[in-house]
C-alpha cells in the first residue's frame, strides 16, 4: 500500500475527482516549468519563489523583507511574466496619497450633452500583481488604503465600490536595515499578509553566477506558463484538497499555544511573547499546506506541509517582548521551538494534559 493510500485509509480522506487529479498533475508540471523559467532570470532564491507561488495559489498576499539589491523587484516582475499577469509597481513614499494608488473621480465634459459628469480614473491597484515597494515608507493613511483591496478585492471611492482584477496578489517589500523615516505596519495590516518571506543573501556560487550574468551581455525573457484563468481554476483546486481532523487539530495546537496567559501555553511563550497569533494564522496555515501539497504533486496535505509553512505564516503574527529581544530570540526561534515541542503523531495531542487545556471548549 502506498503512503497516499495508507493516509486515506487511516483518516478517511475524500478523494479528488479524476479531473481534479489531472489538474494536480498539470500544476506539478507547471510548478517545475515556472521554476525553470524563473531560473533563466533569477539566480537561486528557490525557497522564496516556492513561497510566492504557494501564496498566490492560496489567494494570499506576501510581505518580502530583505536588504537592497537582492532582486526582489525583478523576481516579482519575472513571476508576473511567467503567469501572464498584469504587473504594476507602486513606489511608496511619505507624500503618497490613498487616491494615488486606488484612483480618483474626475469631472469631465460630456461632448454630446454639454453637461459635466464624474468619471473614475483607475489607480495602479487595478492590476493582477501589485508590488508595494518599501510599504513602510508611506504614512498609515495610505497604508490603510490597501486593507480593503487586500481583504475584499475592491476599493471604495466616494460612495462607489470598484472591483479589482482577478487574480489579485499584493507583494510588499520592506528594508530591515534602514528604519529612519519609516512607518511600521500596524498589526492589523500585517495580519492581512499570508506570508512574511525573508530574502537572504545569495551563496558564493549564486553570487558568482549573478556577477557573471549582470556584467555581460546576457539577457533572457521568461516564457508564460499559466494564464490568469488557469490560476483561478488552480486556486479553487487548492480549496478542494482534503485535510484530516488530526491536521486541523495540530495546526490549532501550534497557533493557540502562542496566546500568552491562555490555558496550556508553555512557559517559554509567557517568557518571550507579548501576544500571539489570531484565527487567520490557522486559516492561512491550512491553505498554505494544501497549496504546498499540490505543488509537490500530492492530492492530500500532511503534517510536514503544515510544519514547512509555519514560519512564513506565523513569524509576523506573534510579537516578542523585551526579554526575548535581550536574549536574541526571534519569532522564528519561537515557532521552531513550538514545532519541536508539539506532538505530531495522531492521538498524542489528545493524551497530553497540557493540550487538553488548549482544546478545552
Amino acid at each position: 500500500m502506498s503512503d497516499e493510500d495508507a493516509i486515506k485509509t487511516a483518516h478517511r480522506v475524500e478523494e479528488l475527482s479524476a479531473s481534479d487529479m489531472d489538474a494536480v498533475k498539470k500544476l506539478k508540471t507547471a510548478f517545475d516549468e515556472i521554476r525553470r523559467q524563473m531560473g533563466r532570470v533569477i539566480v537561486g532564491q528557490e525557497e522564496v519563489i516556492e513561497q510566492l507561488l504557494i501564496a498566490m495559489f492560496g489567494r494570499g498576499h506576501c510581505m518580502l523583507e530583505g536588504v537592497p539589491g537582492l532582486a526582489k523587484t525583478l523576481m516579482i516582475s519575472t513571476l508576473a511574466q511567467c503567469l501572464s499577469l498584469d504587473f504594476k509597481r507602486i513606489q511608496f513614499t511619505p507624500d503618497l496619497m490613498p487616491s494615488d494608488i486606488t484612483g480618483t473621480d474626475v469631472i469631465e465634459e460630456n461632448r454630446s450633452t454639454g453637461g459635466r459628469e464624474f468619471r473614475f480614473l483607475q489607480g495602479p491597484l487595478f492590476a493582477n500583481v501589485i508590488l508595494a515597494d518599501e510599504i513602510n515608507r508611506t504614512p498609515p493613511k495610505t497604508q490603510a488604503a490597501l486593507l480593503e483591496a487586500m481583504q475584499e478585492r475592491q476599493v471604495t471611492v466616494g460612495r462607489v465600490r470598484h472591483k479589482l482584477a482577478s487574480p489579485f496578489f499584493v507583494l510588499a517589500t520592506q528594508n530591515p536595515i534602514e528604519q529612519e523615516g519609516t512607518y511600521p505596519l500596524p498589526e492589523a495590516q500585517q495580519d492581512r499578509f499570508m506570508f512574511k518571506v525573508f530574502v537572504d543573501y545569495p551563496t558564493f556560487d549564486e553570487e558568482f553566477e549573478i556577477a557573471r550574468r549582470t556584467t555581460s551581455t546576457h539577457s533572457a525573457e521568461p516564457t508564460a506558463v499559466l494564464s490568469g484563468e488557469q490560476i483561478l481554476e488552480l486556486q479553487t483546486l487548492v480549496r478542494k484538497v482534503p485535510v484530516t481532523d488530526h491536521i486541523i487539530r495540530y495546526t490549532l495546537a501550534l497557533v493557540r499555544q502562542t496566546r500568552v496567559n491562555r490555558p496550556g501555553s508553555p512557559k517559554f511563550i509567557r517568557d518571550w511573547l507579548s501576544w500571539g497569533a489570531g484565527p487567520r494564522a490557522v486559516q492561512n496555515l491550512i491553505i498554505a499546506a494544501k497549496a504546498r501539497a499540490l505543488l509537490y504533486g500530492r492530492s492530500y496535505a500532511t503534517i510536514e506541509d503544515v510544519q514547512a509553512m509555519a514560519m512564513p505564516v506565523m513569524r509576523h503574527r506573534i510579537a516578542t517582548n523585551f526579554t526575548a529581544d535581550s536574549e536574541g530570540v526571534t519569532t522564528d526561534v519561537v515557532v521552531k521551538k513550538l514545532i519541536d515541542e508539539t506532538p505530531s503523531r495522531e492521538g498524542d495531542l489528545e493524551k497530553d494534559e497540557r493540550f487538553k487545556k488548549i482544546f478545552a471548549k
